[in-house]
């Protein structure tokens, strides 16, 4: 129990992250840092350290999105620039992008307060949709300089970096061993990225700056919020899943078993296995109302709520709702991934964005479908950082003096450092 907690917090929250021209590292995340939203609205996710760059930077990343922006900037340790400083991100619920705004301003006036008057102002790399949609705002409020980057651009060089530079960052999922760390390394082209956020992006990777989106799907994040919100009153993203953890998505998925009684090892299918997302609602609801009309006619009571409902129809839990839903697009994003993979020969696929989230389920969802349909040839890879790839791509198209990078990018210059792994 003690070793799954652990997995799962690891999953959820990180790391912090050290990095130097002589490698990168993984260090104990900061307790300080809180994990669900501020007064400010910004939740804040671990760091990646930078202890050996102490040039000013003078720019922060954003990443618009249809449900979420997510934001990264640098900041020194405090009180102490010979130490270095770090990578920040957060990330807000674009609906509130007004408070991320604030944030970025706060993050001006103490870029002036550390620097000087004389050190002029920071600049914004701004990257997906709402780079566009929300230009005017950002300028606005802001009133500095606002650079405007490709999404799909962006979202190569974040996961180019993250897969070359940072050990322990990319990890496989199994029952057996639930977080299984794959080693930085340099020959990781070419590649399949499959980018969940409101929709899904399936991005071919050939090499530096050589992609091409080669499909994708309308059913992704939002899909599941919006339904979610419809079917079970969840306000938030983390509350739908903090529900699907609770629920038992055989209360209303059809399983194999329910329709063989066992499993069906002919076809490698076992009685567990989703045969209809949602198969058992239409029987269970004609049961009841075929109940309800032999007795003599649909009978309604209030519920806590006050809404009345009919005490002929099953009450489904919002809790199993959510785990059934949540498994049914995972389980069609998977797929499709699987068919992309095999279409275009790329062995690699590497799940991001911030339908991902770290949640367990969505990750073992998603490892178990391209393990299922790749009959074990195939395996899905994960980032702990999958939320940020294209913030910190777009951090990286103004790249700071002497960072220390290995080969992510051609046009730069190449900093080739050895890479140390040092354990939490």
């Amino acid at each position: 129990m003690e070793r799954k907690a652990s997995i799962d917090q690891t999953i959820s929250s990180p790391g912090t992250v050290s990095i130097n021209v002589q490698g990168a590292f993984i260090v104990d995340e900061d307790p300080s840092r809180p994990s669900t939203p501020s007064d400010d609205g910004a939740q804040h996710d671990t760091d990646i350290r930078l202890p050996n760059h102490k040039a000013v930077v003078s720019h922060v990343a954003l990443d618009i999105g249809g449900s979420l922006a997510k934001l990264v900037y640098f900041s020194h340790e405090p009180n102490a620039k010979h130490l270095g400083g770090r990578l920040n991100f957060l990330k807000f619920e674009t609906d509130r992008i007004d408070q991320c705004l604030q944030f970025v301003k706060g993050l001006q006036q103490e870029f002036r307060r550390q620097n000087g008057a004389r050190s002029g102002n920071i600049s914004i790399m701004a990257t997906g949709g709402g780079a566009y949609k929300y230009y005017d705002d950002m300028k606005s409020i802001l009133g500095v300089q606002v650079l405007r980057e490709d999404e799909m651009d962006c979202l190569i060089m974040g996961l180019d970096f993250f897969i070359t530079e940072i050990p322990r960052e990319v990890f496989t999922y199994s029952d057996d061993d639930p977080m299984h760390f794959r080693d930085a390394r340099a020959d990781i082209y070419p590649y399949l990225l499959v980018n969940i956020g409101s929709g899904v992006s399936m991005v071919k990777v050939s090499g530096p700056r050589k992609f091409e989106r080669i499909g994708g799907t309308s059913l992704g994040g939002g899909t599941l919020w919006g339904l979610l919100s419809l079917l079970t009153g969840a306000r938030t993203f983390d509350d739908m899943l903090k529900m699907a953890e609770l629920g038992d998505n055989g209360a209303v998925d059809m399983l194999v078993g329910d329709i063989y009684g066992a499993d069906y090892s002919k076809i490698g299918l076992k009685s567990t296995a989703i045969a209809s997302s949602f198969g058992k609602v239409f029987k269970m609801k004609r049961q009841g109302e075929n109940q309800a009309e032999d007795q003599g006619g649909l009978s309604h009571e209030s519920r806590e709520d006050g809404n009345d409902v009919s005490t002929s129809q099953p009450a489904f839990k919002k809790e199993d709702i959510s785990r059934s839903l949540l498994y049914a697009i995972s389980n069609n994003i998977g797929q499709i991934a699987y068919l992309q993979s095999e279409k275009h020969n790329l062995e690699h696929i590497y799940f991001g964005g911030s339908f991902i989230r770290g949640h367990r389920q969505t990750i073992q969802t998603l490892s178990y479908a391209i393990n299922f349909w790749s009959k074990g040839e195939k395996q899905a890879y994960f980032l702990r950082h999958e939320g940020y790839l294209g913030s910190v791509g777009a951090f990286l198209k103004r790249q700071p003096k002497n960072w220390g990078r290995r080969n992510s990018f051609e046009e730069y210059p190449v900093v080739r450092p050895t890479i140390q792994h040092r354990e939490e």
